[in-house]
């Protein structure tokens, strides 16, 4: 068996593993695994991933699971260009620190936005008051401030003139939000133009396809009650 990848494009991580999969011709085996059902929670995959989580790669007998683990085993194994992880040891420090950074930030924020702004009201329906809604906008704000700020500055991709894995996995944060009807690039003309850059460099169709669900999020079906009552521990450590 060759390369299987497990992926829900509702997730941002698996649509960064799904755009640099497909744009540089790495051949694989897709694996959808439904998160809105519950399918990640079930025995069959936790023999892929104990952790429960996707994405989750299986090469062979080979079974790896974390987004930038495996963005890096493709990076290496598939020998892919190299300004998407650059060898000069100072460009390849920018794309680290970036993919440091962003998972107790950008991340959080991104992925509160989308749940407390349309997946618990929408979703779920459990209210979100007011109040923790605008503090959870309000801290998107600021950590998207700092993407432009600290990470982008006056560059045309984050770790430099060329797209990395730092733009891909950054972008794909930020559709979270704007799936749910953040306007993040509002106002923000630099970033804006970041983000036409990352697409136009993955291909316009190919960004499209990976996005499809995620800016359908409004219109998801309410869940029926034994998927709440599965999904909701899950979700809340998710966001805490």
């Amino acid at each position: 068996m060759g390369l299987e990848l497990y992926l829900d494009l509702l997730s941002q991580p698996c649509r960064a593993i799904y755009i640099f999969a497909k744009k540089n011709g790495i051949p694989f085996e897709l694996r959808t695994v439904d998160l809105i059902k519950g399918q990640h929670l079930s025995d069959a995959f936790s023999q892929v991933n104990p952790l429960k989580k996707v994405p989750a790669l299986k090469d062979g007998d080979f079974t790896l699971s974390e987004s930038v683990a495996i963005l890096l085993y493709l990076t290496h194994k598939y020998k892919v260009p190299d300004h998407w992880y650059p060898q000069d040891l100072q460009a390849r420090a920018r794309v680290d620190e970036y993919l440091a950074w962003q998972h107790t930030t950008l991340r959080r924020s991104c992925l509160r936005a989308l749940w407390h702004k349309v997946m618990f009201p929408v979703f779920l329906g459990e209210p979100v008051s007011p109040q923790t809604l605008a503090a959870t906008l309000a801290e998107l704000d600021v950590n998207v401030q700092l993407l432009e700020d600290k990470f982008l500055q006056n560059k045309a991709f984050l770790a430099g003139p060329h797209i990395s894995l730092a733009d891909l996995v950054a972008i794909t944060e930020l559709m979270h939000p704007v799936g749910a009807g953040c306007q993040v690039f509002k106002g923000r003309p630099k970033l804006a133009a970041w983000r036409n850059r990352v697409e136009a460099a993955v291909g316009e169709d190919l960004f499209q396809e990976a996005h499809e669900i995620i800016l359908k999020a409004k219109d998801f079906p309410p869940a029926d009650p034994t998927t709440k009552q599965k999904l909701m521990p899950r979700v809340l450590a998710m966001i805490q």
